[in-house]
């Protein structure tokens, strides 16, 4: 197949849509969505649709599948991603549509977890039903797929966790007053935004001037993913208070805290613990030794959601991936009101040209309230992972 017909993309956006339902429950697995339809080009009839709506449940092939009953013998099955062919907590997607003697599938792009990795569709071709990979052949809509499962795909192909960098600014660019006053910048329009971040991440971290300044509990919400949210700070001292409101959620199931630090101090490392907190010594509890903790534990997601400083140091590490800000129209001025880059720049000795210095991409703005919100990717982000999935 050379092209793809209206029909096709019409149908294969609508599995977009169908997998974009499972925004708070598939990791770590990804989003996916299903169409199933018969009859000839621009006037198909669907007869099935499914999407993936929670890990370990019937992934969105399957659900279709059963929706479409015997009238999928002979149709057309589209598919946000390539279909699985390994047993995981389910069994192969690509032995229900064999089953099911469906005619042909058309995947957005393929999956680069190694387990699949065109295997889904070597499966398919080998049962004789023509598979199509459609990303080749419409990057744009490719390069929608893989917004849709960012998070997985940064975690299949870079091995680390999806780094979300988020705060709240005034229209100025302060992140709090020179006082350090910091509530509410933002409107509650865009604070259930915000809670909305936590509920599409595995973790969320700060650092311990946060924690220390604010009090904050990290918790989820909204109810709309399944389980707590794992809390991190990082803490080079061991400042965080045993009393501190995220340790007091511990018990009643508000997620686990993890607290990265280089201390030696065993008093005050039992006090934390006692209290409900993972203490997890690093040599140096930078962001790069932070990921891979926390990749090993199974996160495949990172919302950062600490001060200036702790923003500063995921950046000037270049381990980010996408930038969310809320924009106020506040006016805070001063020059010690603190932005959302702290630290010493990253340009700290001059040398640096503004050419040189990190820019985003596909930037995308929205408004919440009175509150302009403000999503960009880490330039590089986009095109590397449409690599990866063969669709560049």
């Amino acid at each position: 197949m050379t092209n793809l017909e209206p029909d096709d993309l019409r149908h294969l956006r609508r599995a977009l849509r169908l997998a974009a339902r499972g925004r708070y429950g598939t990791a770590p697995n990804p989003r996916v969505g299903c169409v199933v339809v018969r009859g000839p080009a621009g006037g198909r009839e669907v007869v099935g649709e499914g999407f993936h709506a929670r890990a370990g449940g019937p992934h969105a092939e399957v659900v279709a599948l059963e929706r479409a009953g015997r009238a999928a013998r002979g149709a057309t099955v589209y598919v946000s991603l390539e279909p699985c062919a390994h047993h995981g907590r389910t069994p192969p997607c690509t032995d229900a549509l064999v089953a099911a003697g469906v005619a042909r599938v058309v995947a957005v792009h393929r999956d680069p977890d190694p387990r699949v990795a065109g295997a889904g569709f070597a499966r398919l071709a080998a049962a004789g039903i023509d598979a199509v990979e459609a990303g080749p052949l419409a990057p744009g809509l490719a390069a929608d797929a893989v917004r849709l499962n960012l998070g997985y795909l940064v975690a299949a192909v870079l091995g680390r966790p999806l780094v979300t960098l988020k705060w709240a600014m005034s229209l100025d660019g302060r992140i709090a007053t020179a006082g350090g006053v910091s509530r509410w910048i933002s409107s509650p329009a865009a604070r259930r935004w915000s809670l909305g971040l936590r509920e599409e991440h595995d973790a969320i971290l700060v650092g311990s001037g946060t924690a220390l300044a604010d009090d904050p509990r990290l918790d989820r919400r909204l109810g709309k993913a399944p389980g707590p949210i794992t809390r991190v700070v990082v803490d080079r001292r061991l400042r965080l208070p045993a009393t501190a409101r995220m340790l007091a959620l511990v018990a009643a199931g508000g997620g686990p805290v993890l607290v990265y630090t280089a201390a030696g101090d065993a008093a005050r490392r039992h006090e934390l613990e006692a209290a409900g907190a993972e203490v997890v010594p690093l040599e140096t509890p930078e962001p790069a030794a932070v990921l891979a903790d926390l990749h090993r534990r199974g996160v495949r997601s990172l919302l950062v959601e600490g001060g200036g400083e702790m923003t500063a140091a995921w950046v000037a590490a270049g381990l980010y991936d996408r930038v969310h800000a809320a924009v106020a129209p506040l006016l805070i001025g001063g020059r010690d009101a603190p932005g959302p880059l702290g630290g010493p720049g990253l340009d700290e000795a001059g040398a640096v040209a503004l050419a040189d210095l990190p820019r985003l991409d596909d930037l995308r703005v929205h408004r919440r309230g009175p509150d302009v919100l403000v999503t960009a990717l880490r330039r590089g982000c986009l095109p590397e992972l449409l690599s990866s999935v063969g669709a560049s």
